[in-house]
């Protein structure tokens, strides 16, 4: 029994949620006449990660988890809701007549659908049997399996990606999703489908569990899976008779950071523009705090300033790190050395300003930060 989670690694509580004596060892595993004096059934115990919380079988996969077996096909009723689904999503996300690609596609069931709903669809699948029936059929299958990262498919990238009720059978899940994500484009859009681990529990069906599905999904599971690697869930609800968890995911991008990159360039100018009143030397800053010292490295300010000012007497007698000017108290001031001061001082910036000029006067021409930039305040902000 494994002691730690197959999906993050960590401690699986120590006593199992269920378990369940003299199970069928497989769902696809239908003995013949000749094999029924050696078939046995297994004991199901079902646990649960302490970690990220994912219901799962502490037992080896099936032998034929690569492959995607749809035993009965679909039924009419299940054609004419993929056809539908899938139009739908492809609409939605702009996918029609884009790459596709089905993870596990057996036979080409849904990849026929896929294609016939606008896609332009690729499958990939384990089994050689079903592979040659999907190509019999005309459809574009590559034979394989997405065991990583570092898989790469020649068809590659893909504008969206579909895994549907096969993830659950996949011991290492992470790693085919890390895989699959390898093999997209930026922004790719996914269709992720499970069974509905709340409907089972909701239901009491206590005859769901089966070996081939290694794992049971509740929403918060499949989603902390999903992105933890490299995904972001758009939705996910319950479809089909409350039997499936649909998730819309993308492909997770880098942050746009290019706002604080513009935001750096307009406090520069607004920075600049007050210095240039003052002759170097002039004017100190008020504020020793962590985005005051920030701003002086990374405005390059530091030449242009005699001192920062900050009223922690622990603070006093050091200097700026990185830009080495000297912190001093604010009696300071006294000394006449300045005839302007820039207040960095958070949210207690106005509180100082009126210090300054409660104190001062108007012998200092004071300068807060605001959202919008540094801004002059008034020359005399006593009462």
């Amino acid at each position: 029994m494994p002691a730690l989670c197959r999906l993050c690694g960590q401690a699986l509580f120590a006593q199992p949620l269920l378990v369940q004596h003299d199970m069928p060892a497989a769902a696809q595993g239908l003995p013949t006449p000749d094999q029924l004096a050696t078939d046995r059934g297994v004991t199901l115990a079902l646990h649960q990660c302490s970690g990220c919380g994912t219901v799962q079988l502490a037992t080896e996969p099936v032998p034929y988890w690569r492959d995607v077996i749809r035993a009965a096909g679909i039924s009419a009723e299940m054609r004419a809701y993929r056809l539908a689904q899938f139009g739908r999503w492809l609409r939605q996300h702009d996918l029609t007549d884009r790459k596709v690609l089905e993870v596990g596609c057996g036979r080409g069931e849904y990849l026929s659908l896929l294609r016939d709903a606008g896609a332009d669809a690729t499958g990939i699948e384990h089994l050689p049997a079903s592979v040659y029936a999907c190509r019999a059929a005309g459809l574009r299958v590559n034979e394989g399996f997405i065991d990583g990262p570092d898989t790469r498919l020649a068809d590659g990238p893909f504008d969206g990606f579909a895994i549907l009720n096969f993830l659950e059978h996949i011991p290492t899940a992470h790693l085919t999703l890390r895989g699959i994500v390898a093999n997209l484009k930026p922004g790719a859009i996914g269709l992720v489908e499970v069974p509905d681990f709340e409907m089972i529990l909701r239901m009491r069906l206590f005859a769901e569990f089966i070996p081939d599905h290694l794992y049971y999904f509740t929403r918060q599971s499949l989603t902390h899976l999903l992105e933890g690697n490299g995904l972001e869930v758009l939705e996910c609800s319950s479809e089909w008779h409350g039997y499936v968890l649909s998730a819309t995911v993308r492909k997770r991008s880098p942050l746009d950071l290019s706002a604080l990159h513009h935001a750096r360039a307009d406090l520069q100018a607004s920075f600049d523009a007050f210095l240039d009143r003052f002759d170097t030397g002039r004017v100190a800053i008020w504020g020793a705090g962590h985005q005051a010292l920030a701003l002086i490295s990374l405005l390059g300010i530091a030449p242009r300033i005699r001192y920062v000012l900050d009223s922690a007497p622990f603070k006093q007698g050091r200097f700026t790190p990185a830009t080495h000017l000297p912190i001093v108290a604010p009696e300071r001031l006294d000394e006449g050395e300045v005839d302007a001061v820039i207040v960095l001082a958070a949210s207690y910036s106005d509180e100082v300003a009126k210090l300054i000029a409660e104190r001062f006067g108007t012998r200092f021409e004071v300068a807060v930060l605001r959202d919008s930039g540094l801004c002059a305040v008034a020359r005399d902000l006593t009462p």
